[in-house]
């Protein structure tokens, strides 16, 4: 990994604080944290509610990484106390009520995929209910004393849902003071993020300035658009790429992204210098360089990172020979042979990266532009046989031997 170093370890601030970071709070300060030679510690939680890590997680551990690189420490923070409370409103799908079996066991699948991307003997991981755990009623009602039911409505989902009607619960509330206290147990120095997190950030910083410390920078990173092209990468919405799935299946991932994400993949979780980028750009927008082409080279960039670069190489002879070569083959080794007699045609197009959408593949059956053993289907409910040979188009993907 480029660690953004000149001499004597002087961080690149041009490559460290503006490549890959959207906002930083406040720069100044950083630039002179950096400067003073002090260690730093970087402060990234988690909620263990959901196990697996992807692209768009990776942003921000890549940068904690050329951080650590500079010889700064990193503290996870587990959230596993708040995760055992849930959200009893049952206004957010994202935190569930879970048992601390539960906790445990995502922690420990999200930790060995964290370790994949940062330097495991650089980190330090911390468990809120170390803190949490021991806390009492008075000292949940002094936190929350700090600071003002208004404060905490300035936050767009927040102010949204209670402009809208919709319940917001006391405990809700509490989860940006319970983020902001976690800053203040391990003095964090820098809080690490997507700028979906800034609010809770900001708390952090003032909820530390109260206790007498100092405030943590705040160094957000831009939130990583999903394979669908429209909205941010995440598990809930299905649009992601997980770090830890096969990298077949990750190169090929990547290489259904549309093009207009290209280059800010490659900005974002990626390694190529600036320079190169800038090319890569200039040949897109003069039709110079076939963009898949480029693609290929973001994927095997990928794959290199979260495995090596002969894996990379072996996926994208995979792809090549597989997908361009005009033939899938559903293996019970990828976990679909038992399946495949009871899914429907155009959810095996979907998962396979045949056509981008459901809504695609129903406009091409009614086009008359796939068969299944040499007949045009016509019903979008049609379920293929074992054996059965699909045939999509002509300027597609080519065909799906059904195993």
């Amino acid at each position: 990994m480029n660690t953004g170093k000149k001499d004597k370890g002087t961080p690149n601030s041009g490559y460290l604080l503006k490549r890959g970071v959207a906002e930083i709070i406040v720069e100044e300060e950083m630039r002179g944290l950096l400067r003073s030679g002090k260690k730093l510690r970087l402060k990234e939680g988690f909620d263990p509610s959901f196990p697996d890590i992807h692209l768009g997680h990776m942003v921000a551990l890549r940068k904690l990484r050329q951080f650590q690189e500079l010889g700064h420490q990193v503290i996870l923070i587990v959230g596993d106390w708040t995760a055992q409370i849930g959200d009893p409103s049952g206004a957010s799908a994202t935190r569930p009520m879970l048992s601390a079996e539960q906790v445990k066991a995502n922690a420990e699948t999200y930790m060995q995929q964290f370790f994949k991307i940062v330097d495991r003997k650089k980190t330090e991981v911390r468990w809120q209910s170390e803190w949490f755990g021991k806390f009492t009623l008075a000292e949940v009602i002094q936190l929350t004393s700090k600071f003002t039911v208004a404060q905490l409505l300035a936050r767009d989902d927040f102010s949204k849902r209670y402009n809208a009607g919709r319940p917001i619960a006391v405990t809700e509330l509490l989860y940006p003071l319970l983020q902001a206290y976690d800053s203040v147990q391990i003095k964090a120095d820098v809080e690490f993020g997507g700028t979906d997190q800034k609010f809770n950030f900001l708390l952090g910083r003032e909820l530390q300035s109260m206790t007498g410390q100092r405030p943590q920078q705040c160094l957000m990173t831009p939130l990583l658009v999903g394979t669908d092209g429209s909205q941010k990468m995440s598990k809930s919405l299905g649009n992601y790429i997980g770090i830890a799935e096969p990298p077949d299946e990750i190169y090929g991932k990547v290489m259904s992204i549309t093009d207009s994400l290209i280059m800010s993949y490659f900005e974002l979780v990626t390694d190529i210098p600036d320079e190169e980028l800038e090319e890569f750009k200039q040949a897109m927008a003069s039709n110079s360089a076939n963009p898949m082409e480029i693609k290929k080279r973001l994927a095997r960039e990928i794959v290199s990172q979260l495995y090596d670069q002969q894996t990379a190489s072996e996926a994208e002879e995979h792809f090549v020979k597989v997908i361009q070569g005009k033939e899938i083959t559903l293996t019970a080794s990828l976990g679909l042979a038992v399946e495949v007699t009871s899914k429907k045609l155009i959810d095996m197009l979907c998962e396979k990266g045949i056509v981008k959408s459901r809504s695609e593949a129903r406009r091409l059956i009614a086009q008359g532009a796939i068969d299944v053993d040499g007949k045009k289907i016509t019903d979008i409910n049609m379920v293929p046989s074992k054996g059965s040979i699909i045939k999509v188009g002509t300027r597609r993907s080519g065909f799906i031997k059904s195993t």
